[in-house]
């Protein structure tokens, strides 16, 4: 979670210095969303996601494509983080579609901004590839299921 509060600061910054001229339309979209999305709901883990499920995902790495081309979740598209809301017309609006970086930081600032413009069916994978592989990756949620 601390993770996830760091990138919303970040990105807080980053679109309040970027659109200082126009604060109060900034302002109002972020009040708007904050005022209706409910806690987690941006955001979904390794072990929430059956491994058949994954087929019927849009996963997006939203790493440099050097990182992406060395390893990805199988299946994935390449996004990098920045270029997500130029490139948001690629992204479908009527399936689930999970955004990942290294560990969630980048990409939690892509899911923002995408949700912010609208893209409500955008979720970040909590703790990103690193995250997803220490879980057992196409795994995470058989394996989790063991656990109990």
């Amino acid at each position: 979670m601390y993770r996830f509060a760091l990138a919303f600061g970040l990105m807080m910054s980053a679109l309040m210095g970027a659109a200082h001229a126009d604060e109060s339309a900034v302002a109002a979209a972020i009040e708007d969303y904050m005022g209706f999305t409910e806690y987690g709901s941006g955001a979904i883990l390794p072990e929430q996601i059956p491994e058949e499920a994954w087929k019927n995902i849009v996963v997006i790495d939203a790493r440099a494509a050097d990182q992406f081309a060395r390893e990805h979740i199988p299946g994935a598209v390449n996004i990098e983080w920045r270029h997500a809301p130029q490139r948001r017309h690629e992204i479908p609006r009527d399936r689930m579609v999970v955004m990942y970086c290294n560990i969630g930081v980048l990409s939690t600032q892509s899911v923002f901004a995408l949700r912010l413009m609208g893209w409500d069916n955008v979720l970040v994978l909590g703790g990103g590839i690193e995250g997803w592989k220490a879980k057992g990756g196409l795994k995470a949620n058989a394996l989790a299921a063991a656990k109990r």
